[in-house]
């Protein structure tokens, strides 16, 4: 399963938005910096309407979402990269996910105290960047200088160097390293340094309840900096989130709607990060149960079998696919088989998004 780590500033809403995310969390969301030191962890189901369909379509008794662990990291300070605020530890726990949620704080609130002691996101994302990028470039200098003796008889080595000096370039310059382009060989070589500022972000703009449906001008600023990245933004307002998980369900949709919205920031937020990982979701369906099952773009049949459990790759034959619009449109497997639309595809099947499959394999 993969994970995200949820980052920011002290006192920006992480561990509010992580209890919001993990309804049953017991994350503590008090009023002072480091309030969370031990990362906590939870697993949340990403929100997927089409599992619904299927289930009905197959009189599922069960429905079992794809998922996604949330990882809720201490807040980071100014100097965090030379262990000020226990920093070193918690940029060892981002250093263990595998994307980044950055919540950054949008919104005014006299009782809730702001680290720098004002709202600035502009400000705030700078901060939390130089640090990533501090730690990264330490990273890469202590690797670099043993990588460069290796390089004299080692043409893996010389490849590895002439990346972290790509890298050393980018990071110099006060930008990420996830803007440098590398090759598969490159990448591999790259990864076991974990660098920070490579991994894939998400901006959460934390508003408040009032501006959850129109966004305001700090929201804007987060916007232009993910743009320049190429990053995504999403609008949250943790506070109305950690609200909506009080009521009941039939209540949730009314107050959102009093709101001007239609859902809460964390259903897209859930579903960004899943996007974010490179995910794609296949779906099997029978009376038993509907399931979505995770796997990576661009996955060939037997891999995506081979998630479910490794003897179906091993023993692969093929693969019974319709996709979902299909299935949907005719309203059973036995009508999609009926008018052709249920195929069979071999080894070299590229699974597509939203792909409902029976794999055939011999043990």
């Amino acid at each position: 399963m993969l994970r995200a780590g949820i980052v920011g500033l002290p006192n920006v809403g992480k561990s509010t938005l992580f209890n919001a995310v993990v309804a049953n969390a017991k994350a503590q969301a008090a009023n002072f910096p480091f309030c969370t030191i031990e990362p906590n962890t939870g697993v949340v189901a990403v929100p997927d309407e089409r599992l619904n369909v299927l289930a009905k379509i197959s009189s599922s008794a069960e429905i079992i979402p794809a998922r996604v662990e949330f990882v809720d990291i201490a807040g980071l300070v100014k100097g965090a990269s030379q262990g000020e605020g226990l920093g070193n530890q918690f940029l060892a726990n981002i250093r263990e996910v595998d994307a980044i949620v950055h919540v950054v704080r949008c919104f005014e609130n006299d009782d809730i105290i702001h680290v720098a002691g004002s709202v600035d996101p502009v400000r705030d994302i700078e901060v939390i960047d130089l640090e990533l990028a501090l730690s990264d470039l330490a990273q890469i200098e202590r690797r670099i200088e043993r990588a460069r003796k290796q390089a004299r008889t080692s043409k893996e080595s010389q490849v590895e160097v002439a990346a972290l000096e790509r890298l050393l370039e980018v990071l110099n310059q006060g930008k990420s390293a996830r803007l440098v382009d590398l090759n598969e060989e490159e990448e591999a070589l790259v990864k076991p340094l974990g660098l920070l500022t490579r991994k894939p972000v998400i901006y959460a703009a934390n508003v408040s309840e009032d501006d959850l449906a129109t966004g305001n001008a700090w929201v804007e600023n987060v916007r232009a900096i993910a743009a320049q990245e190429g990053a995504q933004v999403v609008v949250v307002s943790a506070q109305v989130e950690s609200e909506l998980i009080e009521l009941p369900e039939d209540e949730r949709a009314e107050f959102l709607e009093s709101l001007g919205v239609q859902e809460g920031g964390l259903k897209s937020l859930i579903r960004a990060t899943y996007n974010l990982l490179g995910l794609r979701t296949y779906f099997t369906t029978g009376p038993k149960e509907t399931r979505a099952w995770t796997i990576h773009a661009g996955m060939s049949a037997p891999q995506a079998a081979g998630v479910i459990h490794s003897d179906f790759e091993r023993g692969f034959i093929r693969a019974e696919t319709v996709a979902y619009e299909d299935l949907v449109a005719t309203g059973s497997m036995t009508a999609a088989k009926e008018k052709g639309l249920v195929r069979s595809e071999g080894k070299d099947y590229i699974v597509a998004e939203g792909d409902v499959m029976l794999f055939r394999f011999n043990v």
